[in-house]
């Protein structure tokens, strides 16, 4: 009652706002461990666990000969960078804090600060392990060239945009089903360890197979992404326009969503469950 409220410009507020986006994106980003450094080695270390496994099933498969003419490894990195940003980007949107959440007691925090560093903090960090990753095999293991990098990296942020445009629908839904959503978005992401398409060349699909992978926008973007990275390697059964379209959509649907929750949801309905 006695407070004092000071008029700030709109530049000020924007200011703060970002600010408080990067405060809440280093929170996020240390929650896998107290020291930041740490946590992002443990991401490293699963994106390598996840390239040993894919190069050793290929090898004893004898499906080395499948892939595309240039570097193996770069084909397998290709896929499997693609993937991990876009599973971890929808599990961290929806592992964001709610409306219901403490931490929404705070006056300046709101929920979409909280869906943003959520994004925003896995970005940073599968960025920053791909980097890592990629500058150690350049230097240490062979050099290698990307055709185009500037519209590879378009790729991998479209794979980020869909991940977080899936995880801002499933988070709207969650306060009212909890269980299904966490099955949902566990199966979802087991689900594209196939169909994401990160295991073989689409271009190679028979027609009756590419039916079963060409509704997920992930198999369009790692595909796409390939026609980028190789210069031997055009893209035909794949195309930008539809993760692009889906991700918008699915983002409008997720906001409306949102906004409708944010009215309706108390923290009695965890209480009650």
């Amino acid at each position: 009652m006695f407070q004092q409220v000071k008029q700030r410009s709109k530049l000020h507020t924007a200011v703060s706002i970002l600010e408080l986006i990067y405060h809440a994106t280093v929170r996020d980003v240390r929650k896998a461990h107290g020291n930041a450094l740490v946590a992002i080695g443990l991401n490293i270390l699963q994106a390598l666990v996840f390239l040993a496994a894919f190069y050793v099933m290929f090898s004893v498969l004898g499906l080395r000969g499948a892939a595309l003419r240039g570097d193996f490894l770069l084909y397998i990195m290709s896929g499997i960078f693609l993937f991990l940003t876009h599973v971890k980007t929808l599990g961290a949107v929806v592992g964001a804090e709610g409306p219901s959440s403490p931490m929404m007691k705070h006056a300046p925090m709101t929920t979409a600060i909280s869906i943003s560093s959520a994004a925003l903090g896995a970005l940073y960090v599968q960025v920053l392990t791909m980097a890592l990753i990629l500058f150690a095999y350049h230097v240490a293991v062979t050099p290698f060239e990307v055709e185009y990098p500037f519209a590879a990296m378009g790729m991998l942020l479209l794979a980020w945009f869909t991940g977080a445009a899936i995880g801002l629908v499933l988070l709207a839904v969650k306060p009212w089903f909890p269980t299904f959503v966490a099955t949902f978005a566990t199966v979802y992401q087991r689900a594209n360890m196939i169909a994401s398409g990160k295991m073989f060349v689409a271009n190679m699909l028979p027609s009756y197979m590419l039916k079963m992978f060409d509704w997920n926008p992930l198999f369009h973007t790692i595909d796409q992404a390939r026609g980028f990275v190789f210069v031997n390697y055009s893209p035909y059964n794949s195309n930008v326009t539809y993760p692009v379209v889906v991700a918008i959509v699915l983002t409008m649907i997720g906001l409306m969503g949102e906004f409708y929750t944010r009215r309706h949801a108390s923290t009695s309905w965890d209480a009650r469950r």
